[in-house]
């Protein structure tokens, strides 16, 4: 009797591994993707529409941002460290795609607008990658932007206008017309972002 069960078990065991491994299969063969992602799952609800302003004070959407693939990160200037590490890592990303005949735009959220005016961003991101688009805009639009991409933010109340912002820290590959396809973390490299977003191109 006891022996029986134990061959049931493992016979629904098996069963059950094999309906598994047939998912992540039929997943994978249906996403074209599949082979360049890091461990995450892309697409679902992350990213979408927004509508920003520009470094020039020119309100914009995405459909004006996003025209070709994209690393979207969201942060702000006062940043004292991480922001500009990662924004100078994303742009050295970029430049290694350019060398390999890949033009990807490096795009910066503030969710700072009380403090990042167009012109303050514009600064910004001149200094770290000339192609660097910049965007800000009203309390509420930031809000909109970062909810559609799932990204968090806070304000440390410090009382002064030295306060600092609490922020996650992923870096997202939007494309055109494909929109949210993959997210990067802090501790991958410029090399690393290179040869993944190079995979999720040369698959078109």
């Amino acid at each position: 009797m006891v022996k029986g069960l134990a061959g049931l078990a493992a016979a629904v065991l098996a069963g059950l591994l094999g309906g598994t491994a047939y998912m992540i299969w039929s997943a994978r063969a249906a996403d074209p993707y599949a082979d360049c992602r890091g461990g995450a799952v892309g697409g679902g609800d992350i990213g979408g529409a927004f509508t920003l302003v520009d470094e020039t004070g020119k309100t914009v959407t995405d459909k004006d941002v996003i025209t070709k693939p994209s690393l979207v990160y969201f942060g702000y200037t006062f940043c004292p460290d991480v922001c500009p590490l990662d924004n100078a890592r994303n742009a050295d990303a970029v430049d290694i795609l350019e060398e390999k005949g890949f033009e990807v735009t490096p795009v910066f959220i503030s969710v700072d607008p009380e403090r990042d005016t167009p012109e303050v961003v514009r600064d910004f991101t001149d200094n770290l990658h000339p192609r660097m688009i910049g965007l800000t805009g009203s309390a509420e639009q930031v809000k909109a932007a970062s909810l559609a991409y799932k990204t968090y933010f806070k304000k440390q109340d410090s009382g002064d206008e030295f306060y600092l912002m609490d922020h996650s820290t992923f870096t997202y590959l939007v494309l055109p017309e494909k929109g949210f396809v993959d997210f990067f973390q802090r501790d991958d490299t410029a090399e690393q972002m290179a040869e993944r977003v190079g995979c999720f191109l040369d698959k078109g």
